[in-house]
Order: C-alpha cells, then structure tokens, then sequence
C-alpha cells in the first residue's frame, strides 16, 4: 500500500517568532518512504533540525511577522495491516524492565498517577495481567470519554478528564497512559496521521491523531483508545511521555492559527 501524507499549517504573526516543529515521519518509517519529507516553508525561511531527548526529529526556524506557513507532503509504503495483535505478550515485573521503559512508569505533566492510582487499581487489579488488562483500559477510557473537538482544552490532565468525562483523542491518550503506568505498565504518548483507510464512509476532515505504545512482552506495542480498534496506514511522528514532549509546533510568541490541512490519503 501507498499513502499519500502531508499537512499545511498557517499562522498570523504579529512579530518574527521563534518555532519549532515537529512534523517529519519518525525514524522508524524512513525506509518506507518514497522521498523526503521535507519541511516547506513559506516565505521561505532558514530551517534547522536536530533530534530531541527522545530522538524525535524537530525544525526550529524564526517565522516572519505576518502571514506565514509550514507544510510538508510525501508518500510512504505501508503494510496494508491492521495494527498487531499479540494477546500473550506478558506484563513485566517493575524489577524485570529495561532501564530505558521506566520513565514510562512515571508521573508527567498530563499524566498524574499520584492521583489516579487508587482509581487504576479498584478498577483493573483483577483483570489478566498483560494484553488483557491494557485492553480493559482502553475499553474503559473509550467508553467513559465521549469525544468532541468542542471539548479541546491543552491544559486538561489525565484526573481532569476522568472527571469531566470530555476530550479529544490526546485526553483518551493521557488517561490510558495514566491507568497503565498506575498499574506498573510502561507506556508512552505517540502522535501521528491516522487516516480513515478501511474505515466506511463518510469520513471526517483529516487530523492528526493520539495513540500510545506500552511495554509488553519485551517490546513496544500499539494501542488506541480513542478508537479502540485495529487500524490500517498508522505513521509515527513523534513519541514522548505525553503530550508535553511532542508538541506538533510550538511557537515562542504570539501565533494566531488561520489554516490547518491534514491528509492522509491511500494511493495507488
């Protein structure tokens, strides 16, 4: 399978801005694609890129006052494969895992296990360690949140929405995340395109998406709950320990947004 990608992204800036964005394939699809992604920018500026503490790729560049805009489009190979499904993969002991998954244990700024803790183990203590029990978590946050981008709000924690019981798909990220690290799993916050390959018509305006990886098994595997189901022509972006460490742009300045283009799109 072929998948077209790309987004565009425009602003109004009231003065020359610092930026930095987060929008090339991971490193893990590099050799899926079919060139590179680069980032465009317009007017054009100058654009330097480095890898972030979690080997994301990002560009920082100084945006002009004005109307300005980032933009990429590529095409990459894909697998036509729903995501994995690997219901034996084991939960780990904590003194089992690697050093490098324990982070993923960890409280971060969206994710407060201090407060969700109690609530992760009476919900899920007595379901089958591993797979099943990540499952259960999802099954739990998809049919708790109800989904709405009226209901958008970037400073919402992972106790916030269980309470409010709103959100987009990072807050359905952010609360599973939450319960499973609460539960001694590692899990990390991934974002990316998730387009509607194999999904019945009609299909909603593209966006880019939320989803997390957990540690099972001896290695990192997909779940989504905010879809809650196996989906075709996921692409990484950008992984972290949550939303915080993956900002798809972020602007050092006032940035009024005037356009937003996500496509994901299968070709032949």
């Amino acid at each position: 399978m072929r998948i077209k990608l790309g987004c565009r992204i425009g602003y109004t800036l009231a003065a020359p801005t610092p930026m930095v964005a987060l929008l090339n394939v991971h490193y893990s699809r590099f050799a899926d694609l079919e060139g590179p992604d680069h980032l465009h920018t317009s007017p054009g500026v100058p654009v330097t890129s480095y890898r972030d503490m979690f080997g994301n790729w990002c560009a920082r560049c100084i945006a002009p006052a004005g109307e300005f805009e980032i933009s990429t489009n590529c095409i990459i190979r894909d697998s036509g494969e729903p995501d994995p499904y690997v219901p034996d993969a084991m939960q780990h002991a904590v003194e089992d895992l690697p050093s490098e998954t324990l982070t993923c244990l960890l409280g971060s700024r969206y994710c407060d296990t201090d407060l969700l803790s109690e609530t992760a183990w009476n919900l899920f203590e007595n379901t089958p360690p591993g797979w099943e029990r990540v499952q259960a978590i999802c099954d739990y946050v998809h049919n708790t949140v109800q989904f709405g981008y009226e209901h958008a709000r970037n400073t919402r924690t992972a106790s916030q929405t269980l309470t409010e019981r709103v959100g987009v798909c990072r807050d359905f990220t952010h609360l599973a995340i939450t319960f499973c690290r609460c539960m001694n799993i590692p899990a990390r916050y991934c974002t990316g395109y998730l387009g509607d390959i194999g999904i019945p018509l009609p299909h909603a305006p593209g966006d880019f998406a939320a989803w997390m990886e957990v540690y099972l098994g001896g290695a990192w595997w997909t779940f989504d709950p905010r879809n809650n189901q196996r989906r075709i022509g996921r692409v990484l972006i950008a992984q972290g320990r949550d939303a915080a460490d993956v900002p798809l742009t972020n602007t050092f300045g006032r940035a009024d947004l005037t356009r937003f283009e996500v496509w994901t799109d299968e070709i032949a």
